[in-house]
């Protein structure tokens, strides 16, 4: 696979550099094919890049990608909007949790009502013991 870059553009105020390129190919490169691409060229992490876009032209093995290298995965995870599914999964996570959480407080607040019931019970079993031995 041949690389040639066409644009690089870095931008602090993001934190990332800017990169567009063309990747000639038999086939249509994956997004972690090209993440894996970048990553090579520009000595990079591939979870610090994130790939926009991937265009090709009818019956051309030229491939123009564009995507952004981000200095660390935080920042990556701070600027990229997260794909749908993963917000849903991830509130869906975070509302399990919670359910988790009060159903262990509700099992806590009747082990201790089970509790307090048990010691007044003896409580009243040994005031009644001590009325009989009077």
């Amino acid at each position: 696979m041949a690389e040639k870059i066409i644009q690089e553009k870095q931008n602090p105020l993001l934190k990332r550099k800017e990169i567009r390129m063309i990747i000639e190919s038999e086939k249509n490169p994956s997004m972690q094919e090209a993440s894996k691409i970048l990553s090579e060229k520009f000595k990079a992490l591939e979870e610090n890049i994130a790939v926009n876009l991937i265009k090709g032209k009818f019956g051309r093995k030229t491939f123009l990608v564009s995507a952004n290298i981000y200095e660390t995965k935080k920042d990556k995870e701070y600027i990229e909007p997260k794909p749908k599914k993963k917000k849903v999964q991830e509130q869906k996570q975070e509302e399990k949790k919670e359910k988790e959480q009060k159903l262990a407080e509700k099992s806590e607040k009747k082990e201790e009502k089970a509790t307090a019931e048990k010691l007044k019970e003896e409580l009243k079993e040994t005031a009644k013991q001590n009325l009989n031995k009077t």
